[in-house]
């Protein structure tokens, strides 16, 4: 039988890579994979269970999509990932629209799933948190041809205590070297340039496989890999940034000038509260190494505002650091309340409205920071990575080795020759924006 799939996947890019493989297994058998939820048979929903927010755009996504089993070609409705981790029992009971749900350590079995449903059964299947990681399973890059996600560890030991995350994906399990070195070498063969590494902590690479951390000596071994341009490091806690790792970065001409570096907070009582492994004057410490042995690397963080008990006094202090330590790239969430989490029991909970007006505060401070950043870029050169056109105009979009997709800035490209997808091209930075820059080409390779 001959069905045709539509796989919406929610949430981070880790989820991504488990669509990537669930694709990977429909394609090997009679099932077409297509891009029109109208026409699709089968509809899977890969979802996010982190935050609250991200729940209810899960939920959201079930429901809309539920509705096509009776206005669409719809026969099966399955929900898959983290929510189906977290909540099958609720998702069973209250939506019986859906025909199966799968968790984050079962999507491996999405053909089995499928056929059982399509037999009439109703399975639901979750639990396998702590699965061994098959490095047998195809995989169906969905990302454009010239970027791709490498997940190199699932699940995670460091029980932040907002977190919820080590009960939906388990402990820390890194993959294999090898594996990952010949996934990597794949992908450069399908045209991949831009490699980003990607875990829950990818600073603690190997230490449960090899008894030691063994990031570095995979960044040096994916360098040496023909094709690929550039290698970006994403979610690499502060507390295992060692010298090592700061010298490959340094040393390796492939290795983007960029960090992402999840701090949460500065101030030392609420980092002891988060069971974060580090302190403010050890950021300092890292950030300060850092710049010291790359003086153009842009630093990514994350914070959280409004963490149970924050008061006035430690929030002031977060911002006055923001200031001082100018992040490159910064995003800021308000503390979710998440059931099931030690975070959750305490008491001084932060009202939804102050914690939205501190989120805005930080932010309205890091425009400026940004802003700034960006004017001192005018008249520089960069390689840009072009990702699109503009419709109707001789305008690019690209991004520099300094901006990670989706969550950082681009660089908007003028270009009166045609310029392909997937180029690398040369670029002087003419004029700016808040988070993005504005550029005309050069006509030189980059290559």
């Amino acid at each position: 039988m001959h069905l045709k799939v539509f796989i919406e996947s929610l949430g981070c890019s880790k989820n991504l890579v488990d669509s990537e493989v669930m694709i990977g297994l429909l394609s090997q058998y009679d099932f077409e994979i297509i891009k029109d939820q109208y026409e699709a048979d089968i509809i899977i929903v890969n979802t996010c269970g982190f935050i609250e927010a991200a729940k209810q755009e899960s939920i959201d996504t079930i429901v809309e999509l539920g509705t096509l089993k009776t206005n669409g070609n719809c026969k099966l409705l399955v929900v898959a990932g983290c929510l189906a981790e977290r909540y099958a029992k609720e998702l069973a009971e209250e939506l019986p629209e859906v025909d199966a749900i799968i968790g984050t350590g079962n999507y491996p079995e999405i053909i089995k799933v499928i056929h059982d449903t399509l037999k009439g059964e109703r399975v639901v299947k979750h639990g396998n948190i702590n699965m061994e990681i098959s490095e047998d399973l195809p995989r169906t890059l969905s990302t454009p041809e010239f970027m791709g996600y490498l997940k190199i560890a699932e699940g995670c030991d460091n029980y932040c205590t907002y977190c919820i995350i080590p009960k939906l994906r388990g402990n820390y399990r890194s993959r294999k070297m090898e594996y990952i070195i010949k996934e990597a070498e794949e992908m450069a063969k399908k045209g991949v340039k831009e490699l980003i590494l990607i875990a829950q902590d990818t600073s603690r690479y190997g230490i449960d496989l090899y008894k030691a951390y063994k990031l570095p000596e995979l960044l040096k071994s994916l360098a040496q890999i023909d094709g690929i341009k550039w290698i970006r490091i994403l979610y690499c806690y502060p507390d295992k940034i060692s010298d090592e790792l700061i010298k490959v970065m340094a040393e390796e001409s492939k290795i983007c000038k960029y960090i992402d570096v999840p701090i949460q907070h500065c101030n030392n009582e609420i980092l002891k509260r988060m069971n974060r492994k580090t302190s403010k004057e050890h950021i300092l410490h890292v950030m300060n190494k850092l710049r010291h042995k790359m003086p153009d690397i842009h630093i990514r963080t994350s914070l959280i505002v409004g963490f149970p008990g924050e008061t006035k006094e430690q929030f002031e202090e977060l911002k006055t650091f923001v200031k001082d330590v100018k992040f490159d790239r910064l995003g800021v969430f308000t503390y979710s309340q998440e059931e099931d989490t030690p975070a959750a029991k305490l008491k001084d909970q932060i009202s939804e409205e102050i914690k939205e007006q501190r989120r805005a505060s930080i932010m309205a401070i890091q425009k400026e920071i940004s802003l700034q950043k960006n004017m001192e870029k005018i008249g520089n050169i960069y390689d840009i990575l072009i990702e699109e056109k503009i419709d109707e105009e001789d305008v690019y979009v690209g991004r520099t080795m300094y901006d990670a997709p989706e969550v950082d800035g681009i660089v908007y490209v003028n270009s009166t020759k045609p310029l392909s997808i997937g180029d690398l091209v040369k670029v002087k930075i003419t004029d700016t924006l808040e988070y993005d820059l504005l550029g005309e080409i050069l006509y030189e390779s980059c290559e």
